[in-house]
Formats: structure tokens, sequence, C-alpha cells
């Protein structure tokens, strides 16, 4: 291949790619609108990996537009999805206590389980069943060319797994299982959704034409800008630079108080030049509903330790009322386990019922 061919092809798969976005997006803002004038037809489907609490990432990323979509109306579902741990891990060592900080933060975020289903995916056995027909629905280059499995297996410095390669489909049965429609996500995991579509789309032209069983669901693109953790970095457990929501008051004044800055006095919001000072400045921003600038103005010659003091307060205040809550339903694990039984009871209703249609669907009723 010459090297203008290569970068031909290059050129053609940025400007699929860009397409695909302009596409999706269209159809985000589109739905969004939908939402906002009948909720109660659109079915949602949303989740996490199990591998470590919750921090203001999540938080700010995800979990307060989930609770704003419960509010509104929509149907909710969360996955819990501990199998996706073992994904790119050799070990499921403290998953019982990740799940069950998962659903303490998600109550005390707001999340209420009499309307939003709250279940794990090693507890749906007809919804991990999906995987079966699903796999026949797409190809290996389909899989090898997920953006997201590639960074993935990069990040962890594995071999790639079955498991990962096929993550792509788990989520798809993860998101049709429900017959949801609406998936919220950040641009990076648009691809995901783009093949649970495919998938849909190919499953109800093999097998449905007449009667669907799969919607075809749209991508909710995030707004919210990309939390940076307390070094500059993208905040990330693996890090260890991420604010946790449910670390105390001192564990959180003394990460931030370590927290690295720069030589320079003057607190300027510059997130090239000073991505640490900055990314201090925008948890301080995203806490206070601030602007980063007027806050770093405001500060201005007082200097790190005057940024990193107004942090602590700002984030302290800001968690305090999820810190309260969080550790009055603490008081009662049993309850916590019992509002995962239910969500998994619901989930294996929802499952088998689309099990069955899926194989009358197939012919496969004997």
């Amino acid at each position: 291949m010459t090297d203008e061919t290569q970068e031909q092809q290059i050129t053609a798969v940025g400007n699929e790619m860009s397409a695909s976005f302009l596409a999706a997006k269209k159809r985000s803002d589109a739905t969004l609108a939908a939402i906002e004038q009948n909720p109660g037809k659109f079915t949602m489907l949303t989740g996490d990996r199990p591998t470590g609490r919750l921090h203001l990432g999540h938080y700010f990323g995800s979990i307060r537009e989930r609770v704003a979509m419960q509010n509104r109306g929509v149907n909710s579902n969360i996955i819990i999805a501990d199998y996706q741990v073992i994904t790119d891990r050799d070990t499921t060592e403290h998953i019982e206590d990740n799940v069950l900080n998962l659903v303490l933060d998600y109550m005390a975020a707001g999340i209420n389980p009499e309307k939003t289903m709250i279940f794990t995916h090693s507890a749906v056995p007809a919804e991990n069943q999906l995987m079966l027909p699903f796999m026949s629905l797409v190809t290996e280059a389909e899989l090898h060319r997920n953006p997201t499995v590639k960074s993935e297996m990069e990040a962890s410095g594995h071999a790639l797994t079955g498991l990962l390669l096929t993550y792509p489909v788990h989520q798809a049965c993860d998101i049709l299982f429900c017959k949801a429609n609406v998936v919220p996500i950040g641009k990076d995991n648009l691809p995901h959704v783009e093949i649970t579509r495919t998938i849909a789309r190919r499953f109800n032209e093999r097998y449905a034409k007449k009667h669907p069983v799969f919607p075809e669901p749209a991508a909710i693109l995030s707004e919210a800008p990309e939390i940076p953790g307390l070094d500059g970095r993208k905040m990330s457990k693996s890090y260890g630079n991420s604010i946790m929501l449910g670390a105390t008051a001192q564990e959180t004044a003394k990460l931030i108080k370590k927290s690295p800055t720069d030589s320079e006095r003057r607190i300027t919001f510059d997130p090239i030049a000073r991505p640490q000072v900055s990314a201090l400045l925008t948890t301080a921003g995203l806490v206070t509903g601030r602007d980063p600038k007027e806050i770093a103005e405001e500060i201005g010659d007082s200097g790190a330790g005057a940024l990193k003091a107004y942090v602590i307060e700002s984030v302290n205040s800001f968690l305090e009322p999820h810190r309260a809550r969080r550790e009055e339903l603490a008081k009662d694990m049993d309850y916590v386990r019992d509002v995962l039984a239910e969500g998994n009871k619901k989930a294996n209703a929802i499952a088998n019922e689309t099990l069955e249609q899926v194989r009358d669907a197939m012919g496969m009723r004997y």
C-alpha cells in the first residue's frame, strides 16, 4: 500500500466518523426535545463497572444526569456491570464491596429505587443469553474496529480477551433486553451505541420484519466536560487523582493538600500551560457553579495554599449532604442488599420476557 493510499484511507475513516457523530448529535438533540415533551415514552439504560468507588467525575459526568432523567419521568435502569470487570482484570477481589458501595452512592446522589431499577449482570441469565443470537449479527472485523476496545486493551496491558473483544455486544444485550431507547454517554462511547443500533436493526430485518422486537436506541450525548483529576490528567480511579464521593472531609482535605501545582505564585486559569492549577480551579468551579477564571482572579497572588483551601472548603460543602445521606443508608446494609435483590428480580422478569420474544421471532419454540 502506498503512503498516498494509506492517507486516503485514514481520511475516509475520519470523514465517516465525523459524519456518524454529526448524525448522532442531531438524533441526540431531537431525542432530548422529545423527552421534554413526553418523558414516559422513553426507557433509559446506563451503568458502571464495579472496579472501585465513584468519584466527582462520575457525578458530574453521568450520575447527575441520571437523577435528572429519573425525576423527569423517564423509565430509568442502571446496570452494575460486574461481568465486565473481568474483560481486562484477573481478579474479582473486593467486587461485592464495590457493588454495594455503588448502590449506596447512587441512592445518596438521588437515585430512587422505587423509580429506577438497579441490577447486576451476573444475576440476570436471560440477558446474557442474548449474546448468542447477537454475536451472529456482527462480524469479527466490526468488533476489531471498535476504538474503545482498542484503547482499553492498550490501557490494561493485557492480551485481547474474548470477553473484551465482544463486550460491545454484551453492552448491546444490556441496552436491548429492557428495550431501552435512550442511552446517555460521552462522545468516546458512541461506537457502542452505534453497534447496538446495528444489532437491533439486523435482528429485526432478519427475524422480525413484520413485528420488530427491538428499538434502535438513540445516544444522548453528554454536554459535561471531561473532569480533570487533581494532577491535571483525566480523573480516574487508576491514577489515584480522584475525589471519591464517599470519602470523609478529612480524607478529601488531605488529598487536595497533596495535589501538585507549580512554582508560579499568581493563580491563573490556563488548562494548557498550567494543567494542575487549572484542574483545581475546574473542580472548584464545578462544585460552586462559578467560572474557574473568576475564582482564579479572586485568589490572585494569594498562591496555591489559598487555592487549595478554597477547593477543600468548596468540595466538602458540596459533598456534605451526599455524605450525610450515604452514612444514614450505610447503617442498614440489609436494605441496600434488598434494593439490589429487588432490582435483579425485576430485571430477570423483563429479560425472560424479551428472550421469549427472541425465541418466538427465531422460530425456536419447540
